[in-house]
Order: C-alpha cells, then structure tokens, then sequence
C-alpha cells in the first residue's frame, strides 16, 4: 500500500454525552485495496465497544450507486462534528 493514497473512509468512535452533541474520535482511516476488491482498515485506538463508524473523508462527496449525495445530510453531520470539537477545545482553556 502506497502512503500517497488518500483513504476511501476515515474511522470515528461516535462517543454519546448526555446533555451534548456527540463526539466523533477520529480513529484511523480504510483504504481501498489495488484490485477494488476490499479494504486495509488502519486503526490508531480500538473503541471498548467496539463499535466503529466509517465515513467518506472531510471534503469528499458522498457517493451512492445511484450518484452523487442529493441531500446535505453529509456536510451537516460533518459541520457538527467539528463543531463539537470546536466546542470541546474552548472548554479545556477556560
């Protein structure tokens, strides 16, 4: 596997916060093997439930086999996450 290759999904560990937005823990990546044929899932922490949720990469449109995403649910979710984070980081300073 080549390290230029951009990964076809990165891998979150969606934590619940009771009272909050979720929180997407950005926790590896998947890329496509040469012959299409599969998956290299690459993980940098293993969730204790094991539960892990694969989206398209930041920036990238959303394809289904009919096409191109014709809604905006993917930038919107995408948009909340950083949010999120956003949020989270202004509360570790204060």
């Amino acid at each position: 596997m080549a390290n230029s290759q951009q990964p076809a999904f990165q891998a979150y560990r969606v934590i619940k916060r009771e009272g909050q937005e979720d929180y997407w823990l950005n926790v590896g990546a998947a890329f496509p093997h040469q012959d299409g044929n599969g998956y290299n899932v690459i993980l940098q922490a293993i969730p204790i439930d094991g539960k892990i949720v694969l989206r398209p990469p930041k920036g990238e449109p959303e394809t289904h086999e009919t096409g191109a995403s014709k809604d905006n649910n993917v930038e919107r979710d995408r948009q909340t996450v950083r949010d999120a984070n956003d949020r989270r980081k202004n509360t570790r300073r204060s």
